[in-house]
């Protein structure tokens, strides 16, 4: 086999109570990448999309990870990767996880599947450390694996697939620009005991919530006392979107990574529809351009095409 071409799907990380730990793989949006195996042992990046980002390997999140995997494989071949991204970099839905997760699980496809699911998941961390500046995996684990996914530790890695029932989520893109170095830079240094208490609390209660189909404790469980009391005053009307995805049905929600997305779950698509109108009422009174998606959580990460 000499190419094959894969859907990298966006993904939610952080989760509200879930902070660096917690994700979910969406159904779409996804980008495409098509690999291809090449002589020369050197990585070739080439984008079919508008987003002009660099095709240097060394500078580009994609290009990074295949480092990583080249050095591990031992491989005396190279790759060249056409990336077709649909979800928008910054956009607080995995964009960098999602060309990091796509190229890794393609070329390791092309060496007949030297790796397992958390050796490629820590070479696409090196993309994310490159993207951010930090070797969290919250994005990366869903985007590999599927599903709902818990990073118990990074060091030694540690990824947890969670059991979960059907599950539809609302994502909204407001068109502004949040930068993870700075919405990492308001967080609290210290947190109270109690707030701490409350959000571990939170995190157990939710993981139950979802393993038993038990919809009243996920939306009860969806509560952050730490992070997003500080990060959501970077998206404007975050707490009228909150507001009102709860009135339509939403069982709850929050900032999708460090924004400016704004997520919330359903346990329908009726009802993810009805909360994506709600949405859209709000933010057309803005003036900002925004994006909506309606999708489910799905069971599959990266997947061949």
């Amino acid at each position: 086999m000499d190419e094959v071409s894969v859907l990298a799907p966006a993904t939610v990380s952080n989760v509200v109570c879930g902070f660096d730990c917690l994700g979910f793989a969406l159904e779409e949006p996804h980008d495409e990448l098509i690999m291809r195996k090449i002589n020369e042992r050197v990585i070739r990046i080439i984008h079919r999309d508008r987003f002009d980002l660099p095709t240097d390997p060394t500078n580009n999140v994609a290009g990074v990870a295949l480092q990583a995997f080249m050095l591990a494989a031992e491989i005396d071949h190279g790759f060249e990767v056409e990336i077709t991204k649909h979800i928008k970099p910054g956009s607080g839905i995995g964009s960098s996880a999602a060309s990091a997760c796509g190229a890794v699980v393609a070329a390791n496809r092309l060496v007949g599947n030297k790796f397992a699911e958390p050796e490629l998941v820590k070479f696409a961390m090196a993309g994310e450390m490159f993207a951010s500046g930090s070797r969290h995996a919250d994005n990366l684990a869903p985007c590999i694996f599927g599903g709902f996914t818990l990073v118990r530790s990074t060091d030694p890695l540690d990824i947890v697939e969670l059991d979960f029932r059907p599950l539809f989520a609302t994502v909204i893109h407001p068109q502004i620009e949040i930068k993870t170095s700075e919405a990492r830079a308001i967080l609290p240094q210290m947190v109270p005991f109690r707030d701490a208490v409350r959000n571990w609390s939170n995190l157990g209660a939710f993981v139950a919530g979802l393993a038993k189909g038990d919809y009243g404790l996920i939306s009860r469980s969806f509560e952050d006392t730490i992070v997003e009391p500080v990060r959501k005053l970077l998206i404007p009307k975050f707490d009228d979107l909150k507001t009102a995805s709860i009135a339509n049905g939403a069982l709850g929600g929050g900032i999708s990574g460090s924004g400016p997305s704004v997520f919330m779950l359903s346990e329908t698509k009726e009802t993810a529809t009805l909360v994506q109108q709600a949405m859209r009422a709000i933010y057309s009174q803005t003036g900002i351009d925004f994006n909506i998606h309606v999708a489910r959580i799905h069971a599959k990460g990266v997947r061949f095409v």
